[in-house]
């Protein structure tokens, strides 16, 4: 098998930090592989492999080096920016930031749904929004087997989502401290909010679920609505989606369709309270979905209860899979 030479961006960050964890695990043919961030914190140093290496300062001549694969967490702005640059030296550029995801020319990938698209990347692929890929990973296999038609999406994402300053602002409030990242106290409250509010009401986050579904899944003509709500969880994204199919369904058999569907955990027996929870999802890369149960206000409706671990199958495993997919394209 062809080793790669890989490099991380964004690496002393919470997902950074989680790619390497993963690919330590996963074990990928590296050959080199190198660690970058802002000037703030290059110097530092990260272990891989019992091997300590020092991160360096990301700069536009970064990749004048040979370097095959880069998986990207360093926010939108340097994405804009490197990815590009990265790409013309031939480095494929796996991004983890909102940048490149809805543009036409770059696929959104998650492996467990839509592996064929990465054949068409043009130096860049995408990585979609934590909450979007546990959904979809749920979803395929249903879409494919009863032709979805319309999606309710309620969510309860952990302060981890929202980085290293999030997960601060619970530990802090549970002390009493006032919030530096959110706008009001996240500890023992809800908060509706995550990212801007748009125009018409919605906010940003609301709208990605959205329009990275349609995109991922293929389908524009999927009616979806969205309400993301940031809970008091340190770790681990927890949705109710409520899923209007064309066809008919037998339960039993929809419950046979997730249980064979890659990425896919049913943990759905409630007479022994066993059902999806973060803290149990936390550590690992499936996708947990219970509480299945028929809608009995529509004709053909579903609710599912999704729940997976936002850093690593939200961002850095569904990165590394992504990479793992192109490595096994070049070894064809």
């Amino acid at each position: 098998m062809k080793k790669v030479n890989l490099a991380v961006v964004g690496a002393t960050g919470m997902v950074g930090r989680t790619f390497i964890k993963v690919l330590k695990e996963r074990n990928l043919p590296i050959d080199n592989i190198y660690f970058f961030s802002s000037s703030r914190s290059a110097g530092s140093t990260v272990t891989f492999n019992n091997k300590e290496y020092v991160v360096e300062e990301l700069t536009e001549t970064s990749f004048d080096r040979g370097i095959d694969i880069a998986l990207f967490s360093a926010g939108a702005s340097v994405s804009e920016k490197f990815a590009p640059i990265a790409a013309s030296k031939g480095c494929v550029v796996v991004d983890n930031s909102s940048c490149w995801r809805m543009d036409e020319k770059v696929p959104l990938v998650v492996p467990e749904v839509n592996p064929q698209d990465i054949s068409w990347h043009n130096g860049i692929i995408a990585n979609p929004n934590c909450s979007t890929i546990q959904a979809v990973v749920a979803l395929k296999p249903l879409h494919d087997k009863y032709k979805i038609k319309r999606i309710v999406y309620s969510t309860y994402q952990a302060v981890s989502g929202a980085g290293q300053k999030g997960y601060q602002d619970l530990e802090n409030g549970i002390k009493g401290e006032a919030p530096k990242k959110f706008p009001h106290p996240i500890a023992g409250n809800c908060l509706p909010h995550i990212d801007v509010f748009l125009p018409n009401g919605y906010t940003k986050e609301e709208i990605k679920m959205i329009d990275e579904t349609r995109k991922i899944l293929g389908d524009n003509s999927l009616r979806i609505t969205a309400t993301t709500v940031r809970v008091p969880v340190f770790n681990g994204h927890s949705e109710s989606i409520n899923v209007e199919f064309e066809k008919q369904f037998d339960l039993d058999e929809l419950k046979e369709v997730l249980k064979n569907a890659p990425g896919v955990i049913v943990q759905d027996d409630v007479a022994n309270n066993v059902y999806p929870m973060p803290i149990y999802a936390t550590g690992k890369d499936e996708t947990f979905v219970g509480r299945i149960r028929r809608d009995e206000s529509v004709e053909s409706g579903v609710n599912l209860w999704v729940v997976a671990d936002n850093i690593r199958k939200g961002a850095a495993t569904n990165a590394v899979q992504i990479a793992q997919e192109l490595i096994k394209m070049w070894n064809k």
